[in-house]
């Protein structure tokens, strides 16, 4: 979800309380604050020695350890100020894809991209999910695809194209 896809979402529910589904049937606790929005400029070489460069809107979450037991979640409202102050004073790349960052005493810290939201009862949940590293230079390194069978020699030779 882009950035703008995610604020015209919050905009258009302002009214319901903001719950966040980070794995399925696992919803980080109303006790959740949004501690920093981060505004991420990438740069990157693949292991072919491509290049890429993308932005990105990464929001973090974090549980209050104060606030055990808390049981009323943030409102979109509240949320969309939140954003929209953040975007006041640091604005956002609105076609920036947008991820949340979050972890818990169970669940490892991960930017987790948004893959689906639902509107229940007075509630809009943001279903999260993780995104797998792959290799991006596949073809440029020789990796086989998933339904090929893997050749005896390394995919990255020391005077091959690879990093």
């Amino acid at each position: 979800m882009k950035t703008n896809e995610l604020l015209s979402l919050l905009k258009d529910h302002q009214g319901r309380s903001l719950l966040f589904e980070y794995q399925p049937n696992a919803f980080v606790k109303a006790n959740y604050h949004i501690t920093e929005v981060k505004h991420l400029k990438i740069d990157s070489v693949d292991c072919g020695s491509g290049t890429d460069a993308w932005n990105e809107t990464i929001i973090q979450l974090w549980e209050s350890p104060k606030e055990i037991g808390k049981t009323e979640f943030m409102s979109v409202y509240k949320a969309l100020s939140i954003l929209n102050k953040v975007g006041k004073m640091k604005p956002y790349d609105l076609a920036a894809e947008v991820k949340f960052e979050y972890s818990n005493d169970t669940f490892h810290t991960a930017q987790l991209f948004v893959n689906d939201f639902e509107i229940k009862e007075n509630n809009l949940i943001i279903k999260l999910a993780i995104e797998k590293t792959d290799c991006k230079a596949k073809e440029v390194c020789g990796v086989p695809e998933e339904n090929e069978v893997m050749a005896e020699e390394p995919c990255c030779t020391p005077d091959g194209n690879c990093c």
